[in-house]
């Protein structure tokens, strides 16, 4: 659970870190940063331009996705698609979401089974065999009462009354979207899975979004599918919403789940009601992940480099704005 400090775009920002450390890359080199969430730290502007800033990733253009606990999968969707376009080469793709500060502590429908986190990947084009093989995305908003926040937006903008009538706390039917996500779970993964040309027994392993054990436990008997093939991660962070697919993405690289040349499917469904899925060839071993400490402190130098650079701007346009204030004189009077 995140302190009062520690904001949606302060855990992107220490993702991204983390994101570039482990592939050693230089931010500078950034074309593209896509941020899903539904808890931004401002309705605007977006978290991701908050991660661009503190990145120094100056040639990147920047913007969020809402797509609920889809959210991740959304934005490696959309962050694969820019560069198999040919117009992108570095994309960086975060999870974040904050949403512990929008439940009601009083309703144990749903206080008790979210947390807070961020979780990074970083997308370089290719040629080798490795990398995303397949995705797909879906949606069906006649779901959209089922998981919702009412207040905050332009339906019903914050007021004395959303204020005490508790709009702005997020609401979820439990039982619906239980029923959603046992049916579109191991249906979105068979579809992704037919894309990709592959067949079941071809996986090694599915990250899903971490929502509910019996959400994953009845996805793989209709799957056919071992338990043991569904990672879960769910005792340590509870549901972190957009997060929690990268967060156990990371979990299992750390804990040796994810070999290179293995095939995964990361899938998530969630508010709106959204779903989407990947299928991955995966390239890369954790001992082929380690920077050396040169680029670590390069890194750092370029971190205090874009904060410098970012409070200097902010200084000029507050400088330019009292020098450029209109002045009433003799001509203006008359």
């Amino acid at each position: 659970m995140a302190n009062a400090h520690e904001t949606s775009g302060f855990m992107a920002v220490e993702a991204a870190h983390a994101a570039l450390r482990v592939a050693d890359a230089d931010p500078r080199d950034i074309d593209l940063i896509v941020v899903g969430t539904s808890t931004p730290d401002y309705p605007l502007p977006s978290t991701a331009c908050q991660v661009q800033d503190a990145l120094g990733a100056t040639k990147a253009g920047a913007f969020d996705l809402n797509a609920g606990c889809s959210g991740f999968a959304y934005a490696l969707n959309t962050g694969h698609q820019a560069i198999a376009s040919g117009e992108h080469s570095l994309v960086l793709v975060i999870g974040v979401d904050s949403l512990t500060k929008t439940v009601d502590w009083q309703d144990r429908g749903t206080c008790v089974l979210f947390g807070d986190g961020a979780g990074a990947v970083l997308l370089r084009a290719t040629d080798g065999d490795t990398g995303v093989l397949s995705t797909l995305m879906g949606s069906d908003g006649s779901g959209e009462d089922m998981l919702i926040i009412h207040a905050g937006g332009s339906a019903n903008p914050a007021s004395e009354e959303t204020l005490s009538e508790g709009m702005h706390y997020l609401r979820m039917n439990g039982r619906e979207v239980y029923r959603f996500a046992v049916r579109m779970l191991p249906q979105a993964t068979e579809q992704v899975v037919a894309k990709s040309g592959l067949a079941m027994q071809d996986i090694d392993l599915i990250i899903p979004h971490q929502a509910n054990q019996r959400i994953l436990n009845t996805a793989a008997k209709r799957l056919k599918v071992p338990p043991e093939r569904f990672f879960s991660n769910l005792h340590e962070y509870g549901n972190t919403s957009a997060a929690s697919i990268p967060i156990a993405l990371c979990d299992a690289v750390d804990s040796g789940r994810v070999e290179p040349g293995q095939h995964i499917v990361l899938v998530g469904f969630g508010a709106g009601l959204t779903w989407a899925a990947a299928v991955v060839r995966w390239g890369v071993s954790p001992e082929e992940a380690v920077s050396p400490w040169h680029h670590i402190w390069w890194r750092w130098i370029l971190y205090r480099w874009a904060s410098l650079r970012s409070h200097a701007r902010h200084a000029v346009r507050r400088a330019t704005k009292v020098f450029a204030r209109p002045t009433k004189g003799p001509d203006h009077e008359r």
